[in-house]
Parts: C-alpha cells; structure tokens; sequence
C-alpha cells in the first residue's frame, strides 16, 4: 500500500506555505481579472469531450522546433474553448482565496464546483483521438485539477465532489497509462511529461490518491536527472531556436511539484547533485548570455532574441514557488521585479498561491 503524508491545510484550503521571503508588493494584477466573489454564478461552457489535432511542427522537422503556421492555428483553435474556460474558472477560484467572508467564499467556491461538476459528468476531455492531443493534455487537467484544489475545502455539494473526483481520478490514470506505454522516449523526459506529472500532483493531493502522486516526484526526478552539469536540459535545449523557451517551459511545473512536495515532506531539491536549481539556474544565465549557450547545443539563435518572441511575466510565474525554496536566491530580487507572476496552467496568480 501506497504511503500516505499528512496535508496541513491552511484557512484557503491550500497545503500551508511557509515563505522565508516576501514576494513584494507590485504586480498585483493577474492573466485575467480575478471575478467577484458576489456574481451571479454564470454556466459554464460547453463542455469539450473530443480532441483531434497533429502536431504544431513541421513534419520534416525532428527537433519539433519549425512551427508550420496553418497546423499551429489548427491547434490553437483546438485548445482555445478548453483554455478559455481555464483562464475564466482560475480567476473565479483565486477570487475565492481572496475573499474574506466565509459565507461569500462558500458560495464562490460551489460556483468554481458546479462549472467543474458540468465538464464532469459530460464526461469531458474523454476522448482524446490523437497521439498529439494525449500528449499535450496534462497542463490542461492539471489547471482546472488546480482550480478545484483551490476551492475544495469550502464547497457544500457533496455530490457534485464525487463526481468531480471520479472524474479527475480517470482523467489521471489516463495520462499515467499514456506516458507509461504509449509516449516515446525523448517525451518521457520533456517538459510534457513534467505538466502531466503536475497534473497528477493535483489530483493526487485533491483526491487523496498516492499513486498519483509517487508517479508525479518519480517523472520530476526522472526528467531532473536528465541534466546536463550545467544544468540544461538535453529534451528542451536541442530545439533548434526553442531550446531556451522549452528549457523554461519546463521549468513551471518542476519547480512547482518540487515546492509542493517540499511541503508534503518529500523533498526532491536535492536530487540528482541538485539537479533543480541547477536546471533553473542554467535557464537565466543562457538568458542574460542572450541563448547563447544553447545556441551551442541546438546551432540556432534563440526566439527570445531572433525577434520571434520576448520572455513573458506568466513565464516567470514558476518564481513565486522557488523563492519558497529557496529564500537566499538572487533570483528573489527577479521575482519581486516581476510584476505579474500569473499563470493560469499553474493555477493563477503565484503571490496569492505562495504568500
């Protein structure tokens, strides 16, 4: 039988956070406005159930760094009703955790239940009928895993959470069977994995399944020990001009597992000849040497400074739970710098999650 670890709960519902340092006072906005925890509890979408797309990459290209433009739009229109409805249902769940009134946070929290309960018992996201769309889906479960979590504790539907949780519990031994049989071997060590491993974190906690969460330290691990000695990892950092953005993309859900663990009593920071700040370490340094070294690796410019794209705040949204970690880090000053540490995939606004 799987171990069990004991959860201290804090007034939000969230696992109690222990912060050396405080993430500073600027930035207080999030990706989407927080919604007031006093309106009328709205529908929710439509549910998605089925998802067909191939890859965003050209299909001559292996290092899956050569956008093809028309399949990359086909993708984003996929995704957008399942990511729309992220984005609304993390803002109503962090308006909970800063409400207040016990009253008006129960009745927000059943609103954040009741939306969740409708893609539940649609059976949503059930039929996943490409290899591209089983491998990219974990962020998505993670994220309204993560809304759930947030509000759990205080919503008064006994029946809505059963089926929520049967429904969480199915779309997480999905993804594990998933990456366990059917994805290949450089997936089982990118930053896909990673977000599938956040995703049965979440619902791990949540559902109070260990499995789940045996298998999401056992992925961190696994990809962090992948690196190389200075810290790169050899998934994200040979693709061509992404590397860089890939070796960051990673970083969001293996920093967060890593900080969540902590606190659940298994810490993983150390693992692999500290493997985790090395890997977030690597990320910055390449930054400031403008991608320079993974131009080395990958023998492309990096996109942050070719011209294609810029590093973005919600990219650095993984600093709120570091910092927790690691108090002493130079990368404190970063994240109180940052103005907006929000990331709807990471369940919103980190200052709220981590204060």
């Amino acid at each position: 039988m799987a171990q069990k670890f004991s959860r201290t709960r804090t007034p939000s519902g969230l696992p109690a956070l222990a912060l050396g340092v405080m993430l500073g006072s600027a930035g207080t906005m999030t990706a989407t406005p927080a919604f007031a925890v006093d309106a009328e509890c709205a529908a929710a979408p439509e549910p998605v159930i089925s998802l067909n797309y191939g890859s965003r990459y050209t299909d001559d290209d292996d290092t899956r760094s050569t956008l093809d433009v028309d399949s990359n739009e086909v993708v984003n229109a996929a995704l957008r009703p399942v990511d729309d409805f992220i984005r609304d249902l993390v803002a109503r769940s962090n308006g909970v955790l800063n409400e207040s009134d016990p009253t008006a946070a129960s009745g927000a929290a059943d609103c954040v239940l009741a939306q969740i309960a409708t893609w539940a018992r649609a059976d949503a996201l059930s039929d996943l009928d490409s290899f591209t769309a089983r491998l990219s889906m974990g962020a998505r479960i993670g994220a309204i895993a993560e809304a759930y979590r947030q509000v759990r504790p205080l919503v008064t539907d006994i029946k809505a959470v059963a089926d929520v949780d049967q429904w969480l519990i199915q779309r997480a031994q999905e993804q594990l069977e998933f990456w366990e049989k059917e994805a290949t071997s450089g997936a089982r060590t990118g930053n896909l994995r990673a977000w599938a491993a956040l995703a049965l974190l979440n619902i791990g906690e949540v559902t109070n399944t260990d499995t789940f969460v045996w298998w999401a330290s056992a992925s961190a691990v696994r990809i962090l020990c992948t690196a190389r000695e200075d810290g790169s990892l050899p998934q994200e950092t040979k693709r061509g001009s992404y590397g860089l953005h890939y070796q960051f993309h990673a970083l969001s859900p293996l920093v967060t597992i890593a900080a969540r663990l902590d606190r659940a009593g298994l810490p993983m920071t150390t693992s692999c000849n500290n493997a985790l700040p090395r890997v977030v370490d690597y990320a910055f340094n390449d930054f400031e040497q403008e991608g320079a070294l993974t131009q080395e690796y990958s023998g492309a410019r990096q996109s942050y400074f070719d011209g294609t794209e810029t590093l973005e705040d919600h990219e650095l949204a993984f600093l709120g739970a570091y910092v927790s970690l690691f108090p002493n880090s130079p990368l404190v000053d970063r994240a109180q710098k940052t103005e907006n540490l929000s990331n709807s995939k990471l369940g919103g606004d980190q200052r709220l999650l981590w204060q």
